[in-house]
């Protein structure tokens, strides 16, 4: 043990406080066998690192050892030594390698007579899988999931046919699932062989498995009938069958044991069994994106807490009394069907309902007033049907609505004037309908980012509207008439703004022209005359046809050029006179501040003249230990630049980015504000926020973007970051005119593999996982088109989900990006960020936002991806088509892809992983 201590390098081993008895040490246990002599049987070491390979020759010393877990650490390699000393240990039952760094062909395991559970799990192994583990003669548990296994499944595992759980999921095996591994193996209860290229159908001896407990064979190439033996396997609980090509009809009785059932994603018909819905022990339901037809059975089970009918040929009405007894359902989707007649009032009864999907369907009379009971309701989606009446006013009560959409359908009346109640609603989409009247005042609603009311009759004065509106605020194809108000200007964090096609009259305001992160806008087919002014934001697109508008970008305005003239010569004189007075100000300023030291600053009587507009501050301090940006980093120059709106470069939900230019050698860095009044933020003492930034400083990592500096003032936080030159990652994929840059399909997974390596290592973080709450192409910063750097890591440190929402939704992430679970959960989680990094990769891949014309790239994906000829379609095809490897290479990536943006987080992959499996599509 002391020659193992100074391999493994645990702070514990190597100083054990006196103690000579190693069962004190992390990670050993030790079981008595009499009053003087003690066995170590347990060997527990996750995640120390160890990389040695003489250390696991070392370790076969302990005779005694029952179990060894050296999972996730940096072993690369599982020695001949190992293999042959360790395989004589008689007692050795438990083996777990899982998620280190092996490589090359699946050892042959000779020995180990009595080794039960073995785990090689999220490596990367090759190769297929044949005799290497026949020496196996009592295992009962192999995991081999996530590696680059490829060939067929092997129709022998061991000697021993009491194989209890088969998990191969996540590699790369064809071929059919052998007969001869079903009738081999009669006592499994596990098998998971999910995401791999398998083909042909599943057995039909599967139903002799009397003892099978979960079947997992989703995203695969299987196709055939789902056999009707499933029906008959008594213990089985869970089977996902989800994103294959299995077709034919649902075999009756196949839910009577299940307590969940996915069969989505395939080419399944006909009728929905009636006896399907009302298994007693049911609780999830996923049939989605097939060909089902006909109704939905009227006999459900009480215990249902989530059905997804969405996206088949369904008719019929929705079954009224059934719902009433529904009372855990929490997820009901029944979307993009042809269902008609009534939207339930039992619906009103399900109370612990938060989504309702209903939309894309043929659902006609009004929307029922039950509706607005429903507490628990965070999503309602009724777009796109038939609908009628108004807008009931109970739908104030939904104090937990976060998502409203009822666009699409013949709904009439004003908009109640009781929904700029809700608080928490993040999303209004009521476009599409017959509304009248004028806008309600909606300021109550303040947390929202989108609001789309076009195709309306909406008339009279626009309101203020919510200061953080950022999606889109859609107003056009009303009756509006009268000036642009100017107060929409102050919408700082908006990306689209619609008013086309109304009646508005006079001129665009110029406030507007502050609006920095505005993308599009469109004030087309009105009234508006005069000139278009000019926008410093080089991002937007701006349309405005259909007025009497000229552009000053162009020649076609000779007055207002000559007006312009004449402003310049004059204003040179005063500019003169203001730049001489600005510069003794600032010589003062700066003399004052130097006294201050812009350190620790006390004296809060200090305030007003020129003071007032630059930030009071109590605490600042140089992070970096690099020398050029220590002798470059000027906190005057810095807050002289955040006083100036004209150096805004970006605003995000949290945040403000400010450009600062430092003298001498034109170096440039971001300032970034976070404004302590948002209620998110933690009311912590600016000393325990600055420890956290210390920290963070010291990280060091080319793909992220790490603090150099900071200062603090009362009420907000401002952050040094190295400026970069190209903007986000957003602007080089999606970016208008210039802000555009062509990205090659080298240059993209470079990319890929940059920010994937940035979120592993902020994953992976000794001090503890940073959880980043916004990771979009819109944060990933390119210093150059080859270096793209993750930013918002502090935010995890000073943001309290719980002070905003009831989920987060609202607070987590930007809309395409953010993952299901989030509507429904107050913790952000690392599965989350894989699932926002696999949107980033989607966007790589295609070419398309995360959001287009109201589609989730994501979603659009998912529904085109469940066969292989569909696959060339969702791929750019300006870079796709560059050569054969390319080609392939992406394909690859839309695998690994598709791995990140499942619906269960449990079934993504961790960053480490899908690191690793970058570097192998290499």
């Amino acid at each position: 043990m002391i020659r193992l201590s100074k391999l493994v390098g645990i702070n514990s081993w190597s100083n054990t406080s006196g103690s000579s008895s190693p069962c004190s040490w992390r990670g050993v246990t030790c079981t008595q066998v009499n009053r003087t002599y003690t066995l170590i049987t347990q060997l527990s070491l996750p995640g120390l690192s160890v990389s040695d390979p003489e250390f696991l020759t070392v370790l076969c010393q302990i005779d005694s050892l029952q179990s060894l877990d050296l999972s996730y650490n940096q072993l690369t390699t599982i020695t001949d030594e190992f293999i042959t000393d360790c395989g004589k240990i008689s007692t050795l039952k438990k083996l777990n390698f899982s998620g280190n760094m092996l490589s090359g062909l699946l050892p042959i395991f000779h020995g180990f007579v009595v080794l039960e559970s073995l785990d090689l799990s999220y490596n990367s192994l090759e190769g297929s899988v044949e005799s290497q583990l026949d020496g196996l003669v009592g295992i009962r548990s192999l995991n081999l999931s996530q590696n680059k296994f490829t060939g067929f499944l092997p129709s022998k595992l061991g000697k021993n046919l009491a194989l209890e759980e088969l998990q191969f999921s996540k590699n790369n095996f064809t071929g059919p699932i052998p007969e001869e591994l079903i009738r081999s193996y009669q006592n499994l209860t596990l098998i998971d062989l999910s995401v791999n290229g398998l083909t042909g159908s599943i057995p039909n001896t599967i139903g002799r498995l009397s003892k099978l407990k979960t079947l997992l064979i989703s995203s695969n190439a299987l196709s055939g009938a789902i056999p009707e033996g499933l029906s008959s396997i008594q213990t089985l609980s869970w089977l996902s069958a989800n994103q294959n090509r299995f077709t034919g009809r649902i075999p009756r009785g196949i839910s009577r044991y299940l307590t969940s059932l996915d069969l989505s994603y395939n080419q399944l018909n006909g009728l929905i069994p009636d006896d399907l819905l009302s298994a007693p022990n049911l609780q999830h339901v996923d049939l989605s994106y097939n060909s089902l037809q006909g109704p939905i059975g009227a006999d459900m089970s009480p215990s249902l807490f989530r059905l997804r009918l969405g996206s088949n040929l369904l008719n019929g009405s929705i079954p009224s009394a059934a719902l009433g007894r529904l009372l855990k359902m929490t997820y009901l989707e029944l979307d993009n069907n042809s269902l008609s007649g009534d939207i339930p009032i039992e619906l009103g009864k399900c109370k612990s309902l938060a989504l309702l999907n209903l939309a894309q369907n043929k659902l006609s009379g009004f929307i029922p007033k039950e509706l607005g009971t429903l507490e628990q309701l965070q999503v309602i989606k009724l777009q796109q049907n038939r609908l009628n009446g108004e807008i009931p006013v109970q739908f104030s009560q939904l104090s937990s609505l976060l998502n409203l959409n009822i666009s699409g359908n013949f709904l009439t009346g004003s908009i109640p004037s009781a929904i700029g109640s809700l608080k928490k609603v993040t999303n209004i989409n009521l476009q599409g309908n017959k509304l009248t009247g004028a806008i309600p005042d909606l300021t109550g609603n303040s947390e929202l980012i989108e609001l789309q009311l076009g195709t309306n009759c909406l008339s009279g004065k626009i309101p203020d509207m919510p200061l953080k509106l950022q999606i889109a605020l859609n107003l056009s194809h009303n009756c509006f008439e009268g000036p642009i108000p100017a107060t929409l200007g102050k919408l700082s964090a908006l990306e689209v703004l619609d008013l086309s096609n109304n009646r508005f009259t006079g001129t665009i305001p110029r406030s507007l022209t502050g609006m920095v992160s505005l993308t599009v806008l469109v004030v087309s087919n009105n009234r508006l005359h005069g000139t278009v002014p000019e926008f410093n934001n080089p991002h937007l697109h701006i349309e405005f046809s259909g007025n009497d508008l000229k552009n000053t970008t162009t020649d076609s305005s000779p007055d207002y050029t000559s007006k312009r003239k004449k402003i310049s010569v004059t204003a040179a004189v005063l500019i003169s006179i203001a730049a001489a007075v600005f510069a003794i100000l600032i010589v003062g300023m700066i003399l004052f501040l130097g006294l201050r030291r812009l350190y620790q600053v006390k004296d809060e009587n200090v305030r007003g003249g020129e003071e007032a507009a630059t930030p009071e501050v109590i605490q600042g301090h140089l992070i970096t230990t690099n020398s050029f940006h220590k002798s470059r980093i000027n906190f005057n120059i810095a807050t002289k630049a955040v006083t100036d709106p004209r150096n805004i470069i970006l605003k995000s939900r949290f945040s403000t980015y400010y450009k600062a230019d430092m003298p001498g050698d034109d170096t440039s860095y971001y300032i970034k504000k976070l404004s302590w009044s948002d209620k998110v933020f933690q009311q912590g003492s600016h000393e325990k926020f600055g420890q956290e930034l210390e920290t963070l400083g010291r990280m060091s990592n080319s793909s992220v973007m790490i603090p150099l500096a900071y200062f603090l003032t009362a009420d907000s936080a401002y952050l040094f970051y190295e400026y970069a030159e190209k903007g986000t990652l957003f602007d080089a994929l999606h970016g208008i005119g210039s802000s555009a840059s062509f990205l090659d399909w080298p240059s993209r997974f470079n990319a890929a593999v940059r920010i994937a390596e940035g979120l592993a290592f902020l994953h992976g973080c000794t001090s503890g996982p940073v959880h980043l709450f916004d990771l979009s192409s819109k944060n990933i910063f390119m210093k150059s088109l080859k270096e793209p750097k993750i930013g918002d890591i502090e935010l995890c440190k000073v943001i309290d989900p719980s002070k905003s929402t009831g989920s987060l939704s609202a607070v987590s992430g930007s809309v395409g990006y953010i993952p299901p679970e989030y509507a429904y959960t107050m913790r952000v989680t690392m599965a989350g960020n894989v699932y926002s990094f696999g949107v980033i990769l989607l966007e790589l891949l295609t070419g398309k936002p995360a959001v287009s014309e109201g589609t989730e790239l994501a979603k659009w994906v998912l529904g085109n991806s469940t066969n292989s000829e569909a696959r060339d379609q969702i791929l750019d095809p300006n870079i796709s088509k560059a050569s054969s490897g390319v080609r392939n290479q992406m394909i690859s990536v839309l695998k690994i892809a598709l791995g990140c943006i499942a619906v269960s987080p449990v079934a993504r992959p961790k960053m480490s992983t899908v690191l690793k499996m970058l570097l192998n599509a290499r």
